[in-house]
């Protein structure tokens, strides 16, 4: 198993930080999902207890949409969703890769999903 280092970002105004523990190596999911494909979320999936959130707990909205089981949360100043709960992975996080320091990683591969047809395609990723 790779090492896991610690990863920082935050949402585009900075009043959102967090921080993620994760290998160097990572592979994140593009998904064409109607939210995903309009925000450009990429998906670092990470475990509870890889993920902190380390400022904004106030400045964070959520918002739900079709089963309701996902939790899509928004900085409520800038609108960039730094992360989710997602209903694919309820006991995680998806961290989008987009909102994370770049210079952290060593390598990023990006493995399509077929959001759109979540139903049909959510075994590939569970």
């Amino acid at each position: 198993m790779d090492t896991k280092i610690t990863h920082k970002g935050g949402c585009h105004c900075g009043a959102v930080k967090l921080e993620v523990q994760a290998p160097k190596d990572i592979e994140v999911l593009r998904c064409s999902c109607s939210i995903c494909s309009m925000t450009g979320h990429l998906h670092l999936i990470v475990d509870e207890a890889d993920f902190q959130l380390l400022e904004g707990t106030d400045a964070i909205t959520e918002y739900r949409f079709n089963t309701k089981t996902a939790r899509h949360l928004f900085c409520k100043k800038c609108g960039v969703k730094p992360f989710y709960k997602p209903r694919s992975h309820p006991h995680g996080w998806s961290v989008n890769l987009n909102v994370l320091d770049q210079t952290t990683f060593d390598t990023v591969k990006v493995k399509e999903f077929d959001g759109a047809n979540w139903e049909k395609n959510i075994d590939q990723i569970r």
